[in-house]
């Protein structure tokens, strides 16, 4: 069985710091400090998503040096040709990962805004996908 324990507690933060953010008035340094922590905690918990997504499809390769060369993108391409997520869910997860990849270039105000528009779904699918990496490899 794959631990989720670290992906648990990152999602546990991020729902903290997207419910508290919803508390404050906009432009307040509390807001402030909730969005930057809301988004740093999108990071790693998306970070780690793909991680562990990558454990949980080992069963479906060869080697597990065939998975570990697997792009971000192409981890969530093989879970829905294993039929571990929907067509859908990856083109979210696709989208998800686009914005993590500006926050290298920009963190600025309008990516975190962005950032905060993508947590309804996300917060679902990283939900979905925690459930998807704790399930029997079904080869």
């Amino acid at each position: 069985m794959i631990n989720t324990e670290y992906l648990e507690r990152c999602i546990e933060t991020l729902e903290k710091s997207y419910q508290l953010i919803k508390t404050v008035d906009e432009g307040t340094i509390d807001y402030e400090m909730y969005r930057n922590s809301l988004v740093k905690s999108f990071e790693i918990t998306l970070e780690q998503s793909g991680k562990l997504l990558k454990k949980r499809l080992e069963p479906f390769f060869s080697s597990k040096k065939a998975v570990d060369e697997l792009t971000f993108k192409s981890l969530f391409k093989e879970a829905f040709k294993h039929s571990l997520i929907t067509e859908e869910e990856v083109l979210r997860w696709m989208k998800y990962r686009d914005n993590r990849n500006s926050t290298t270039h920009d963190y600025g105000r309008a990516f975190a805004e962005e950032t905060l528009t993508l947590m309804d779904d996300f917060i679902k699918d990283v939900y979905h996908l925690k459930e998807v990496i704790c399930s029997s490899p079904n080869i």
